[in-house]
């Protein structure tokens, strides 16, 4: 017999499916050990072909006797004609690391996990073929059955508001529905009642969160509410701990809630009847590295091959979200908070430039410093939001200009002041400070700007009998908010200092006032989706106060631009507002949602080949009438260790066009394609 299958590795560029041969009957979706040159790598049958005119090789070994479910299978598939990626690589995607592993392999046999609801099974080990796998599969569904009698499902209290967004939810027409609910309206409610009814369907249930270290409450309450029946997936686990809880999920009948970051939508059920995807806005959800793909539209495209709900709930939609479900009428609105005693907090705007009102310190305004005071002086927290890391973001000689640049990115290195060191927050280079100007020895050596590190050391010194803590990616010791969490939560904290880490979902019941000490610090990016950007933290931020522990909340926002359309729709927690503005200009610039957008870029080593190079691309993708395509432009991180970085950007009405225009050029290695891309940077 002859099979199709799919290498997890690339071999070729543009390289797909192989044939192989095995005396095995095979299925779509079988796990297989198969020879590629000289190495043997994992592979996942596609089809069986009836014959073949040429030479073969067998495939060496099937891993497990049950196939991986058909959605993944096609998910691959797609993936890959979707973002025009190799299909090796989409592939690669739905078996997770620990399995792919040398050492998983070294006994003859994969022997499975057991999972913890079905019974033990003998310790005589499954031989792998396709009709003992079917035996072991009823052992473990008749097992399941058993034990799914034993388990109960809680009721779930839903207030009135909860309770017509979630009729509405499951009238909506189509598989994807989008839940826009103000911080603190209850949207976990919702969750937990649908996946609650979608388990009593004997069906299991997809929950995505942007970080698993960072949704801690919403874990809590996914597990005290359905215990054994959750498992998580996540980054922290080592690759047999992964292997094991996979290979658990591939064999459990019982309906089962998986919880993780996007790769756990390639969690092997067969059952999936519902997937929700929490924070959907959260640009974690992208990945950025080949094979790109946005597990909000990958889960889409399950959810409409299962013919089932994809559920995206953020209090800040992405706006083409927002765009597609008032236009298909998919969008459900909670707009207002869960709890009676919620208080819509007290917001005070301080101009940067009224230099008045910063006569006590440069960063921190009068009034946000009279608030940090009286907040110690009554047991409250204060949140102060800046999202930018170190101490510094630009070192110069005060005497020739120069400054000090990552000699891998050529972009600026931030101070960092504990170590006293530049770091560049884009490779991770990290070198001492030099004493004096390495281009003319000067010694006067400045550093100007603000971030999270200096605004710590500030802070310490202003209040210098406050506990503060810093949440940011510099800050090793104290940046895993996790398990920091009840410490935190217990007001043993007087100042929280953070970037965007502190900005999502944590409820901190003691929790006063939030300072943001420069709020349109993301405005002067180079990219369409910075206001966006903006409007999403800004919202965040602001939510973490008001939500109903104390009869005080304040939030104190210092920016240059008090005026800026983002900011004064963002203070007022609109989002209609916001989206109807930044709608109008997307509509009048030509970007989307009204158009399909792709970058192409290319590196060499040299500036004059890149300029060649990227310049006939940009004629041959001149001559098709259905692109609009930019001249040619250096990217954001224009010079790095690799070479020098071109880009155009192409524009269409059809994103088919798109795809097939920029086809040719997804097999080139030096050349990178990104459809959809999330940002321009």
């Amino acid at each position: 017999m002859f099979f199709e299958v799919i290498p997890t590795e690339v071999y070729r560029n543009g390289g797909g499916a192989l044939t192989y041969s095995s005396d095995q009957k095979l299925l779509p979706g079988h796990i297989v050990l198969i020879p590629l040159g000289r190495r043997t790598v994992l592979g996942i049958v596609l089809r069986q072909v009836q014959s073949v005119d040429f030479p073969t090789k067998p495939i060496a070994r099937l891993l497990h006797p049950l196939p991986l479910p058909a959605h993944l299978l096609k998910s691959a598939l797609w993936l890959s004609k979707y973002y025009l990626s190799p299909l090796p690589m989409t592939t690669e995607l739905m078996i997770p690391a620990g399995l792919a592993a040398r050492t998983a392999f070294k006994t003859s046999q994969l022997v499975a996990y057991e999972p913890k609801t079905a019974k033990r099974r003998t310790t005589k080990q499954p031989t792998t073929n396709a009709s003992s796998g079917s035996k072991n599969a009823q052992a473990v569904k008749t097992s399941s059955e058993n034990a799914q009698k034993s388990l109960k499902l809680p009721l779930i209290p839903l207030n009135t508001a909860q309770k017509t967004a979630l009729q509405s939810l499951q009238e909506a027409p189509g598989p994807t529905r989008l839940l826009r609910g103000v911080t603190g309206s209850g949207k976990t409610n919702i969750y937990l009642k649908l996946a609650a009814d979608t388990l009593k369907q004997q069906k299991s249930v997809i929950l995505l969160v942007p970080e698993i270290a960072l949704t801690g409450q919403l874990v809590q309450i996914f597990e005290q509410t359905f215990g054994e029946r959750v498992l998580l997936i996540h980054s922290a686990q080592t690759m047999a701990e992964r292997r094991r809880i996979w290979l658990q999920i591939l064999e459990n009948t019982i309906p089962q809630v998986i919880i993780g970051p996007r790769s756990a939508l390639f969690a092997p059920l067969n059952n999936l009847g519902l997937i929700i995807i929490d924070e959907a806005h959260e640009s974690a959800y992208y990945q950025e590295n080949t094979p790109r793909y946005a597990a909000t539209r990958l889960a889409s495209f399950m959810a409409s091959s299962l013919k089932i709900p994809c559920i995206l709930g953020t209090a800040t939609p992405n706006l083409t979200d927002y765009y597609l479900a008032k236009t298909k009428n998919t969008l459900t609105e909670l707009s207002a908070k869960a709890k009676t005693t919620a208080l819509d907090p007290k917001i005070c705007i301080v101009d940067f430039k009224d230099r008045p009102s910063f006569s006590r310190n440069r960063y921190f305004s009068n009034q946000l410093l009279t608030k940090i005071k009286d907040n110690i002086q009554a047991k409250h927290q204060t949140l102060i939001f800046h999202n930018r890391r170190g101490s510094a973001p630009l070192t110069i000689c005060e005497e020739c200009g120069w400054q000090a640049l990552c000699p891998e990115c050529y972009l600026p290195m931030i101070l960092h002041a504990n170590t006293y060191t530049l770091s560049c927050h884009v490779c991770g280079h990290s070198e001492k400070v030099p004493s004096s100007c390495p281009n003319c020895h000067h010694p006067g050596i400045i550093h100007k700007g603000f971030g999270t590190q200096l605004l710590e050391s500030e802070l310490t010194s202003l209040f210098p009998n406050a506990k503060i803590a810093r949440f940011d990616g510099d800050n090793k010791k104290t940046d895993d908010l996790a398990s920091l969490y009840q410490e935190v939560k217990s007001g043993a904290i007087d100042i929280l200092i953070g970037t965007q880490t502190l900005a999502r979902g944590l409820d901190l019941p003691h929790l006063a006032t939030v300072g943001i000490v420069q709020a349109d610090a993301g405005l002067s990016l180079p990219d369409f989706a910075a206001e966006e950007r903006t409007f999403e933290l800004l919202t965040q931020v602001i939510g973490r106060v008001g939500r109903g522990h104390l009869d005080i909340a304040n939030v104190v926002i210092q920016t240059y631009q008090p005026d800026h359309p983002v900011i004064k729709t963002a203070i007022a927690a609109d989002f209609p507002a916001f989206a109807k503005h930044l709608l109008k200009n997307r509509r009048t610039g030509q970007l989307p949602p009204f158009i399909y957008l792709a970058k192409l870029s290319v590196t060499y080593k040299t500036e004059k080949t890149t300029l060649a190079k990227i310049q006939q691309a940009a004629t041959a993708l001149q001559k098709n009438s259905s692109l609009q395509v930019s001249p040619p432009l250096p990217a954001f991180h224009e010079r790095t260790s690799r070479g020098y970085t071109w880009q155009i950007i192409i524009k269409s009405t059809s994103r088919e066009a798109l795809r097939q225009a920029l086809f040719p050029f997804s097999n080139s290695p030096q050349f990178s394609v990104v459809l959809d891309p999330p940002s321009l940077l």
